[in-house]
């Protein structure tokens, strides 16, 4: 089994929806399984403390997750144009697996959720991919073969997945951005089956 890690913080929501839609996609593709882990809210004021397991939702993520898996899903909201202090702190902490170079080769992807249209979208996306690249992670976007990209008047580009989520957070998914969502995970998957060699196709071959 080819497993893909989506990781991810959100505040109110949006970003944990399109997790799960990404984690779908990546289902999608026969042999590949998705596990999905958020980070620990960070105080303002010290280092807190927080339990292993969180009162709702996924687990926090370990970096043992990181090591075993094939591929990397990273989605955070926009904070001035750039992620959310709580899931670069967790990136902060990694050094130990540069030092082992243990991302290297491996596929990664990000997506965003933010509250105003031109809200730092592809910003945020583009500065996501920079903790990647000093991994060694090889960096996966979306073509524009997926139609979607052409068709959205909300969230979409081709650096990654994103959501317009609105001022009060309650704008609907778009039929597009669900679609490139799971457009995603489904090459997010794709690509490390081909990478490890698990793609039932060169399987048979």
């Amino acid at each position: 089994m080819c497993e893909i890690l989506v990781l991810y913080h959100s505040r109110h929501g949006s970003v944990a929806e399109m997790a799960r839609r990404i984690a779908r996609g990546v289902e999608e593709v026969p042999g590949c399984s998705a596990c999905i882990r958020t980070v620990p809210p960070v105080s303002p004021v010290c280092e807190a403390v927080a339990d292993s397991i969180p009162d709702a939702g996924p687990p926090y993520a370990s970096h043992d997750d990181l090591r075993r898996c094939a591929g990397l899903a990273l989605g955070s909201p926009t904070r001035f144009g750039n992620m959310a202090a709580e899931l670069k702190y967790f990136l902060d902490g990694t050094s130990d697996l540069w030092l082992s170079g243990t991302l290297i080769g491996k596929p990664a992807a990000v997506f965003t959720s933010t509250s105003s249209l031109h809200g730092g979208q592809e910003s945020t996306l583009l500065t996501m991919m920079l903790p990647l690249l000093h991994h060694g992670m090889l960096i996966l976007g979306l073509p524009y073969s997926e139609a979607e990209l052409i068709q959205t008047t909300a969230g979409g580009t081709p650096y990654g997945p994103s959501h317009f989520a609105g001022a009060d957070n309650r704008n609907p998914f778009t039929e597009e951005e669900q679609r490139l969502c799971l457009a995603l995970g489904r090459r997010l998957a794709q690509t490390a089956q081909r990478l490890t060699g698990h793609s039932p196709a060169l399987n048979s071959a």
